[in-house]
């Protein structure tokens, strides 16, 4: 029964991650894309906070790691990777599955960046092809050539690779910080700061409520990404990261991209090319080659524990 929980769970997070690139797309077209970012973070992280207060005993930092924690996720697991994200699907050549695709680099990358900053994590030359396969998968998906480097896809493409790197060095810097705070505190009070600097932000590039164009789809737009996509789906993240371990919740980044392909065609009649399937299969491979100890571990695991159930 926990089997099926797990799969069920797994796929509702993959789903809810994946369409959010379409309820992006789609309120990005009544809501300047900054403050539609912020406005986001302040509904999930109240929601976030309170529900920080129901299930920790420290639902507020104490220490000074536990700030410097709350900064980074402030700054770029919050501000830095949703501003780019959101400024990149403006472009109307961008898909929904392609901003996924792009995003689903982020394990690679995460990886990458732990070499440098973490002294434990080392790359082997298949690790560093893995890397590069990965990059080249951005490029396939971006159409990278001299004669369109500054096209309004490419150009929106790269913002989002920015976010994408943005999130996995912010997600390699938290794990340097030497802080005891609960998951949930940490999150809440970074999409809290987070929002507040994308408000300061979306000042700077001229946004303004006068903007917005108030409508059904986009405030459903907007409730989607904070309740569903944010609240409900960081919560399950949490209780499938605890259960199943870090290798295979990290395949949800590859699940999401299917989902977001599904419902951006569904709502939005977006239909994916060539590059954008290219560019997946090598980000894919990348992570494969990266994660191949762990995925041989956790195969191992899986097969033994099958073996046990047949004994007994």
């Amino acid at each position: 029964m926990t089997r099926y929980r797990n799969l069920v769970l797994f796929m509702v997070l993959a789903a809810v991650w994946g369409s959010a690139f379409m309820a992006i797309k789609a309120g990005l077209a009544y809501f300047p894309p900054v403050f539609f970012a912020a406005v986001r973070y302040d509904i999930a992280g109240l929601i976030m906070l309170a529900y920080a207060f129901y299930a920790t005993e420290t639902p507020l930092p104490r220490s000074r790691a536990d700030w410097m924690e709350v900064g980074v996720g402030a700054v770029l697991l919050i501000a830095a990777y949703h501003a780019l994200l959101f400024i990149g699907q403006t472009d109307p050549t961008v898909t929904s599955a392609a901003a996924a695709v792009i995003v689903s680099l982020n394990p690679v990358l995460t990886t990458g960046f732990a070499q440098g900053l973490l002294p434990d994590e080392r790359l082997t030359a298949v690790g560093i092809v893995g890397l590069l396969l990965g990059l080249a998968g951005v490029a396939v998906l971006s159409e990278l050539d001299p004669s369109n480097l500054l096209a309004g896809g490419t150009v929106a493409k790269l913002l989002i690779f920015g976010a994408t790197a943005a999130f996995a060095f912010g997600s390699v810097l938290t794990r340097r910080i030497d802080s005891k705070m609960p998951i949930e505190t940490m999150e809440a009070w970074s999409m809290l700061f987070g929002a507040l600097l994308m408000h300061v932000l979306s000042v700077g590039l001229g946004e303004s409520l006068a903007d917005v164009v108030l409508s059904t789809e986009g405030i459903a737009a907007l409730l989607y990404l904070a309740l569903a996509a944010s609240a409900l789906g960081f919560l399950i993240y949490f209780d499938l990261l605890e259960r199943l371990g870090p290798v295979e919740i990290n395949l949800v980044s590859y699940v999401a991209p299917i989902f977001a392909a599904l419902s951006g065609w569904l709502f939005l009649s977006e239909v994916p090319n060539a590059s954008t399937a290219g560019g997946f299969a090598l980000i894919f491979l990348g992570f494969v080659l990266l994660k191949r100890d762990a995925i041989r571990q956790e195969l191992r695991h899986q097969l033994g524990g099958r073996a046990d159930r047949v004994n007994e």
